[in-house]
């Protein structure tokens, strides 16, 4: 299972769900079912807009767990 982890660097770089939609160019409503990990897809250029936008590494809000071991 994957899930998100842009509320975590959301508040590492202190910028609101808001600021990060508008500087991706998508939505709130979609910015929040991404954040909310409730997205069935993402695509590679907005993984692409968000890491520019939170200066991060793609790893650093995808993560993938194993549902088995829950």
């Amino acid at each position: 299972m994957i899930i998100t982890n842009i509320d975590v660097m959301l508040a590492k770089r202190k910028m609101s769900v808001t600021e990060l939609s508008e500087k991706v160019g998508i939505t709130l409503a979609n910015m929040s079912v991404l954040k909310n990990g409730k997205a069935k897809a993402i695509r590679i250029e907005t993984l692409n807009k968000i890491c520019k936008a939170l200066t991060c590494q793609p790893g650093d809000i995808l993560e993938w767990i194993d549902r088995e071991e829950e």
